[in-house]
């Protein structure tokens, strides 16, 4: 067997792996939807009211806004559980035993980020699907929805892989649970809950430079139908360069921490 081919039996192995887990101990992965799904409802009719005549409407014209930015925001909160599944690996001995085989040392860490990824667009369904049942409608195409699809797997991707590099640096499970709050934390300094016009010049000025607002506005004009702009470029620069920070920080921790 061909070195390739090896890392690819290996890590379609550790993958299989983290999805077998993911089904046995569903809560971290119910949780990622549940969340979304409850700030939808909260923000829509405790809020969608008023909010949406600010916009020049009502709640509906309010739920048509918010949906984009609670999707990519659940697509975030994903990243919580690929934190906690390394650390736990890396915590509890079950890496000891991986030295001892012959695996490819890569898969292990491919094998959580693809895994994770897997989890985080499943768990993107039922958000998408509560929303639709609460009145959004879009005029997104079959490619716009491919297109919007891409877009959530490449955010998920990169955030993953960030949240890995969180995980190997933690020292217990409680802790690899609280780093990536931060993630999860920024689309509500963004345009996911109101427009970045209407925020005070200081967080305006952040809300527009952050990552989580280009990639919020590429997926409201996908699933509205509307243009785009340099929104969709500047989004996948960010999933790039996070992506890329993510992947060489948690190869260097796990190199690291195998070695010794």
């Amino acid at each position: 067997m061909s070195t390739l081919a090896h890392a690819l039996h290996d890590s379609t192995t550790m993958l299989r792996r983290n999805l077998i887990h993911a089904i046995r101990y569903p809560a971290v992965g119910f949780g990622s939807a549940m969340m979304p799904i409850l700030m939808l409802l909260l923000f829509v009719y405790a809020f969608g009211d008023p909010i949406g005549a600010g916009m020049g409407g009502g709640r509906d014209v309010y739920l048509e806004y918010l949906t984009p930015g609670i999707i990519i925001m659940g697509v975030a909160a994903g990243s919580m559980s690929t934190s906690i599944a390394v650390c736990s690996d890396m915590t509890e001995g079950i890496i000891n035993r991986f030295r001892t085989m012959d695996i490819t040392r890569s898969s292990f860490m491919t094998g959580h980020v693809i895994g994770s990824v897997v989890q985080t667009m499943l768990c993107a369904v039922p958000v998408v699907g509560v929303a639709l049942a609460v009145g959004f409608r879009s005029d997104a195409t079959p490619v716009e929805w491919l297109a919007a699809a891409g877009l959530l797997a490449a955010i998920a991707f990169a955030v993953t892989w960030l949240s890995a590099a969180l995980g190997l640096i933690s020292k217990t499970v409680e802790s690899a649970s609280n780093k990536p709050l931060l993630i999860q934390f920024l689309p509500f300094l963004g345009s996911a809950f109101v427009p970045a016009e209407s925020m005070s010049p200081g967080l305006r000025w952040f809300a527009e430079n952050q990552p989580f607002t280009p990639m919020t506005e590429t997926l409201r004009g996908l699933l509205s139908g509307s243009e785009i702009g340099n929104d969709g470029w500047i989004s996948l620069a960010w999933c790039a360069g996070i992506g890329l920070v993510g992947y060489f920080w948690s190869r260097s921790l796990f190199n690291g921490a195998t070695k010794r």
